[in-house]
């Protein structure tokens, strides 16, 4: 049986100029998560990232620790949605304001649902059904090219493990509007693959920041 390990990437910039820079918390946070599957001792037989920069970031700090010969194959299908656009075209425009997170996760989470109500429909660039098109197209690739119990590490976002592990236990819908808001920083979910079919192990397994390392804990 074969396991993905979904990584989410570590703390970026919220509220600066540039929300995409993973900030000093990130990269602690990202190589606490490679530390932690290098104790799970996961042999990491290929490695998958977006092409945004606090992806990449993530998964160079994280690999670094429980694979240093691995490189992650960048592929913009592990993408997170576009936040600004939904917001701009669903929500009224919300900024990220770093004085007021909760405001802007509740404008967030309203815009995400207008966009998901609103189908092909929406005037936003991507629309809900093409994101999770391009997502589960990005799952079923890793799950096609895994050998028979060969893991792989993917380094994502938030919205992208959520919908995914919606559609694996539930509806996606149901993942993108309740389990992205509960998403932690370099949280770790558990994808198992076999003859079986495709299942949900785990979800958003964050040990690793618990005891003498929670001040490393954070979800936006």
């Amino acid at each position: 049986m074969g396991a993905i390990y979904l990584v989410r990437h570590g703390q970026a910039s919220f509220g600066a100029a540039d929300y995409d820079v993973l900030s000093e918390r990130g990269t602690e946070q990202s190589r606490a998560a490679g530390a932690e599957l290098r104790r799970r001792q996961v042999d990491v037989a290929q490695a998958r990232c977006g092409t945004l920069s606090r992806q990449r970031a993530t998964a160079a700090t994280a690999l670094a620790e429980v694979a240093p010969s691995v490189v992650a194959k960048e592929d913009p299908r592990w993408n997170e949605y576009d936040h600004t656009d939904i917001a701009a075209h669903h929500g009224g425009g919300a900024a990220q304001d770093s004085a007021d997170p909760r405001a802007f996760q509740a404008a967030l989470e309203a815009a995400l649902a207008s966009w998901v109500r609103a189908g092909e429909e929406s005037p936003c660039a991507e629309t809900w059904p093409a994101f999770l098109g391009r997502v589960r197209g990005a799952l079923d690739d890793v799950i096609a090219a895994l050998g028979k119990g060969e893991q792989a590490v993917v380094f994502t976002s938030g919205g992208v493990i959520a919908a995914l592990c919606g559609a694996l236990s539930a509806t996606p819908e149901t993942g993108l509007l309740t389990l992205n808001r509960v998403t932690v920083n370099a949280g770790i979910t558990k994808i198992v693959t076999g003859r079986a079919g495709t299942t949900l192990l785990s979800f958003n397994e964050h040990g690793h920041f618990e005891g003498q390392a929670a001040a490393l804990l954070s979800y936006r």
